[in-house]
């Protein structure tokens, strides 16, 4: 099967999402797809899979021009999309979601659950994906759910498979398991696009790397001769440092002291067992693990948002345990927080209104009653040429903006200020190299001048490069503690996996 987009063009009330885009991708191959945060990735993959309709070009398969309705024509057609935020129901079993919508079925329309666990196995068997069809999904780690994903597409015929941002939340072990799947489905004849960040990833299992830049392609590349360096230039148009440039820290005073720190999750089980750990003015901790191992709870109670049920939180010797989130900012608490759109921005208001969501109340914004707003824009447009923001104005509402555009507008906000803590929970999830060596810059100068920074990443890169201190978490707890010179990814990889450090 050959997939071509042809002159592709989409454009939105002024914007120019995709210009004149050629890509091919053929049944047997591995196409990388790279570009910062709005260069028209996902707009080319929805127009791909029917969820948008081009303003200008062709789709083809097999040299026919095809005409996508909805993602329903583009599975009828051989596409598959495994998108980076898994799309399965919690309480169903691993045949329930795989089959849903498609169920086969016996007499009277019953769901003929035997048949789909045959399937499952079936599939499950032919790529080695090793999964129970009978496994609750809520009860499978992410690196299985996705394997669950993957059966999906498969069970509707699927000979190209779009792989968005699929390692995001995999351990390096179950990363290689993976590329293992991928070369799997690869050498059974299925075309592969995989979108990622991660340029390390895209050397080595890429056999074509395609570059988009403001929405058109750039180049491509050969993964036997391109470098991290030369592709992550392509990306951004610019030269780009890869490495987080910092000198040794140097800390002083405890700043965040966390003692015994019980939290529940939303089913009212423990997530967070007696957890233990300083972070002091002038270092950097960062805490590693595979998502769901508590560092969600662990965050959401250090900023207020969620209440502990046992230990003690305090910043600066302030007593903060249980604290509300202004009590927490009024504090000198910075907090980034692991979802953008959900906890950090609201995507409806302005960039202006965004950047004052937690200062509005206060001078110089705040007349009493009367909000000052040629103040408020007046700091919007400093901010945003500070921190780089890419936007026309700061009167367009956050929705507006790529991923990366929006973490820096939430960087700024929460940088703007004399802080002595700075929280990040996932700073740079979804976030192009450019923007990334952005706001690592920015979280090394917050040490460098005197804050406490506490940083939670599933990236292990991210988390070694950044960190003057590890601490990994597993099932709730601090299961290893380790200094980035004295350990590698591959063993804070078995710890994240359930390894103790005493062996």
């Amino acid at each position: 099967m050959e997939l071509e987009l042809r002159g592709i063009t989409k454009r939105f009330p002024g914007v120019l999402a995709n210009d004149n885009v050629n890509l091919t991708i053929r049944s047997g191959e591995i196409l990388c797809l790279l570009g910062e945060n709005g260069a028209g990735k996902s707009t080319l993959m929805n127009i791909m899979y029917g969820l948008y309709t081009a303003t200008e070009g062709d789709i083809l398969i097999d040299g026919d021009v095809v005409n996508f309705d909805g993602p329903g024509d583009a599975i009828a057609a051989g596409i598959g999309m495994v998108h980076q935020h898994f799309m399965l129901v919690p309480v169903f079993s691993v045949a329930e979601n795989v089959v849903l919508g498609v169920e086969p079925t016996l007499t009277g329309g019953v769901l003929d659950i035997e048949e789909a666990r045959d399937d499952v196995r079936k599939i499950s068997g032919q790529y080695n994906l090793d999964v129970d069809p009978d496994a609750i999904i809520e009860q499978l780690p992410v690196g299985l759910q996705q394997r669950v994903e993957i059966i999906k597409v498969l069970f509707r015929d699927a000979e190209i498979l779009v792989f968005d941002e699929p390692t995001a939340v995999l351990t390096p072990q179950e990363v290689q398991e993976f590329f293992g799947i991928i070369r799997k489905l690869k050498d059974d004849g299925k075309g592969i696009i995989f979108i990622t960040h991660k340029l390390k990833e895209v050397l080595e299992i890429a056999d074509r790397i395609a570059v988009l830049r403001r929405g058109a392609v750039v180049g491509e590349a050969d993964p036997a001769t391109a470098t991290e360096v030369s592709l992550a230039e392509l990306m951004v148009g610019r030269p780009v440092e890869l490495k987080v440039s910092k000198a040794d820290a140097d800390p002083t005073d405890v700043v965040l002291e966390v003692r015994d720190l019980d939290v529940l999750n939303v089913h009212n089980q423990l997530a967070v067992d007696s957890v233990s750990f300083d972070v002091r003015r002038g270092e950097i901790v960062g805490i590693a693990g595979v998502q769901g191992n508590g560092q969600t709870e662990l965050v959401e109670a250090l900023t207020g948002l969620r209440e502990s049920v046992g230990g003690r939180v305090s910043v600066g010797g302030v007593d903060l345990t249980n604290a509300s989130p202004r009590e927490v900012h009024n504090a000198s608490v910075a907090h980034v927080p692991e979802d953008r759109q959900r906890s950090g921005l609201v995507m409806s208001f302005t960039l202006t209104e965004n950047f004052v969501l937690d200062s509005y109340y206060d001078e110089p914004f705040s007349q009493g009653i009367k909000m000052d707003w040629d103040r408020s824009r007046q700091e919007a447009g400093r901010l945003i040429q500070e921190f780089d923001v890419r936007t026309p104005s700061s009167e367009i509402p956050a929705s507006n903006l790529s991923g990366g555009n929006q973490q820096k507008v939430i960087v700024a906000r929460e940088f703007s200020r004399d802080v002595a803590l700075v929280i990040a929970s996932q700073p740079t999830r979804g976030v192009d190299v450019g923007s990334i060596e952005f706001i690592h810059e920015r979280i090394v100068a917050e040490r460098d001048q005197g804050a406490a920074v506490l940083i939670v990443s599933s990236e292990l890169d991210e988390v070694m490069a950044l960190s003057d201190r590890i601490l990994v978490m597993f099932d709730g707890k601090v299961v290893a503690e380790k200094r980035p010179e004295q350990t590698t990814n591959a063993e804070l990889g078995l710890y994240m996996a359930g390894a103790s450090s005493d062996g």
